[in-house]
């Protein structure tokens, strides 16, 4: 992926800002839901827009494919429950399998081509409980439903030079995307990353009390801008090399915070933020204590399907985690069949002989 471009008050530097960033980030939150109508969307569909699926994608995740596993625990302060009644937010300490990511369909992508990471979670709790997550760096998703992701996921593989142009002017929810892929900072660490769940989901309490919530994960280490040149000298796998060494030295942490919607937020559209002044609860502390390579390590099999809720979380009508779920059950599907293609930590494919 070509570096972001200089500032640049032209509206088609923006478009092609925007193209470059959506064609190999594509954000995890962006998959075609597996109850639109067949001859619309479907998840083959949409997978199928991550590009071909060349020899060294075989086995891997269809996007945010190149990752690294993490374990850890979630300790809670209790102060979640006074919105859910999940256990998951009661005072405790509960065991995390986690995955920091790039946005990128292309494994073998170097760090600093980038522009979008994540982070996954799935937490588990004594009472057979389970809440996965996945949370990209930006603050909010670029379009307001599927449909229009699947159009932008064509315009920005189009060889149609208008195609960019022709989409932001049918889409102009997509420019404060643009603008935070070409003023947003780097940095040079996973650690140092804000993680947002741009979709909202409905938190009930024991008194069967109902609400919005969206969530963001708040880094405990100060975030130190690096420009894309400076990161690009590190090295092609500069933050996970960073990462280990930086977890192997002490634990990183993130606040987890819960922002709730006032009446009139809107829930069904990702692409509008909340302001920022509507009630939040910080509701424990992720600790990520060890860094394990994907190829052999624990996360590597997870499918962090946002549809899997504990008791006292459920989906709102936001469309987007349906979408997910049915689009990562397929990549699950398609990268399971090619098990035998994925390398171990050694690089050699499964099965390969030594």
């Amino acid at each position: 992926m070509p570096q972001p471009p200089p500032s640049s008050r032209s509206a088609i530097g923006s478009l092609l800002v925007i193209a470059g960033v959506v064609g190999v980030s594509a954000a995890a939150f962006a998959y075609t839901a597996g109850w639109l109508s067949p001859h619309r969307l479907t998840p083959t569909r949409m997978v199928d827009g991550f590009g071909p699926t060349t020899p060294e994608k075989l086995g891997h995740r269809r996007n945010h494919a190149k990752g690294i596993c993490f374990t850890g625990v979630f300790d809670a302060n209790g102060a979640g429950s006074a919105l859910s009644k999940a256990r998951v937010f009661a005072a405790g300490s509960y065991p995390v399998i986690g995955r920091f990511n790039l946005g990128t369909p292309n494994p073998q992508a170097t760090d600093a081509s980038v522009r979008v990471r994540g982070l996954s979670i799935d937490i588990h709790t004594p009472d057979g409980g389970e809440w996965r997550s996945g949370m990209i760096s930006v603050p909010f998703f670029p379009v307001s439903n599927p449909q229009a992701f699947y159009a932008l996921l064509e315009a920005s593989g189009s060889k149609d030079p208008n195609a960019m142009g022709q989409f932001a002017a049918a889409h102009p929810e997509i420019k404060p995307f643009g603008a935070w892929a070409k003023t947003a900072p780097w940095t040079g660490s996973y650690a140092e990353e804000r993680y947002n769940g741009v979709n909202a989901f409905l938190f009930t309490d024991d008194a069967g009390n109902t609400r919005a919530v969206r969530w963001t994960m708040e880094p405990a280490a100060q975030p130190v801008p690096v420009s894309p040149d400076e990161l690009a000298k590190q090295g092609p796998d500069v933050l996970e090399k960073e990462i280990t060494e930086r977890i192997a030295k002490e634990p990183a942490r993130w606040t987890l915070r819960l922002q709730v919607a006032n009446d009139g937020d809107p829930t069904a559209d990702p692409s509008k933020a909340w302001p920022a002044d509507r009630r939040t609860v910080d509701a424990g502390t992720l600790v990520v204590q060890k860094i394990e390579p994907e190829s052999d390590g624990p996360c590597r099999d997870i499918n962090y399907d946002p549809t899997v809720l504990p008791a006292g979380v459920s989906t709102s009508d936001d469309p987007f985690p349906a979408a997910r779920s049915a689009a990562y059950a397929k990549s699950y599907d398609l990268r399971s069949a090619e098990a035998a293609h994925y390398p171990r930590n050694d690089g050699k494919p499964e099965g390969a002989t030594p």
